[in-house]
């Protein structure tokens, strides 16, 4: 396998074979994201991709899932997408799905017909970073899309029946906009009715635009305790039909992993005696926090 640079993958990815696609992000400016700052955006070459393939398919022949790796790899063409989906097929037919990351201009280049094809071939979950529903905070972070392009892009995975799991990050921001964060954030999920929601914390890369922006109190964040009442105030704003919902993430204070809306009032009851006693020995302690 001939990985360039660091590799990226969702928490729920951790069993699968990571598979370099591209190398990069397209995009590659959101002020809070360090991930692929070093690299310059590529997409690899079929017979690339196809060596990795054969050499690993060569002393693994059974891999179960696949996650095509790196920041947004469903950028690429769709005939070249195919091409790798379909050889990934033949070379284990054991394949239950695959997984990759995408963002809302690169979903709604794809009609949901096309869409529906590569599901057909095993893609089945894409992974989008919303990070936030205000818009005055994706403005701020230089998020490359829009509230209505996100909930469109949302939607349209949805239609094309590929599981859609989205990325909120709790304190994003900062204190002048917590709450309304947390509330933008909710109805903006609620419209896109995702299966999975992963709510990660802030975490500060040295060398970022926000971590200028925190160093000359620009922007000012919240407490952890700040950050658990923003999780509160998502959880209890959103309305999914079904939704596994986890602040599990490494970054996380307090971590959670609740179906909603079943366990949606055991979750806000926990969360409130929480903040109630404001005790930090109930939540992760700093020096196991990270990316």
């Amino acid at each position: 396998m001939k990985y360039e640079g660091m590799i990226f993958r969702p928490p729920s990815e951790a069993e699968s074979l990571i598979l370099q696609v591209t190398v990069g992000c397209s995009y590659n400016r959101c002020t809070f994201c360090g991930a692929y700052r070093e690299k310059t955006f590529r997409i690899k070459r079929f017979e690339e991709i196809k060596e990795d393939i054969d050499e690993i398919s060569s002393y693994s022949p059974r891999v179960k899932r696949v996650f095509l790796a790196d920041g947004d790899a469903l950028i690429i063409p769709q005939k070249e997408l195919i091409r790798v989906l379909s050889y990934l097929k033949e070379k284990w037919r054991g394949l239950e799905r695959v997984g990759i990351y995408a963002n809302a201009k690169d979903i709604l280049r794809k009609g949901v017909e096309e869409l529906e094809a590569l599901k057909e071939l095993g893609l089945g979950i894409i992974y989008l970073g919303l990070e936030s529903g205000n818009p005055e905070v994706l403005k701020r972070i230089k998020k490359n899309a829009t509230i209505e392009q996100l909930i469109r892009a949302g939607k349209r995975v949805k239609e094309s029946g590929i599981l859609l799991s989205v990325t909120v990050i709790l304190g994003i921001g900062g204190v002048e906009h917590s709450q309304v964060h947390a509330k933008d954030t909710a109805k903006v999920l609620s419209e896109m009715d995702p299966d999975y929601v992963g709510a990660l914390s802030l975490m500060i890369v040295p060398g970022t635009p926000i971590a200028h922006e925190i160093e000359t109190g620009e922007l000012i964040l919240p407490t952890p305790f700040g950050l658990i009442q923003e999780l509160e105030t998502m959880i209890e704003n959103s309305h999914m039909t079904r939704c596994f919902f986890a602040s599990n993430h490494a970054s996380n204070y307090l971590p959670l992993r609740i179906q909603l809306p079943e366990e949606k009032e055991e979750a806000l009851r926990r969360i409130r005696e929480v903040l109630k006693k404001k005790d930090p020995a109930l939540l992760r302690p700093e020096y196991l926090r990270a990316l």
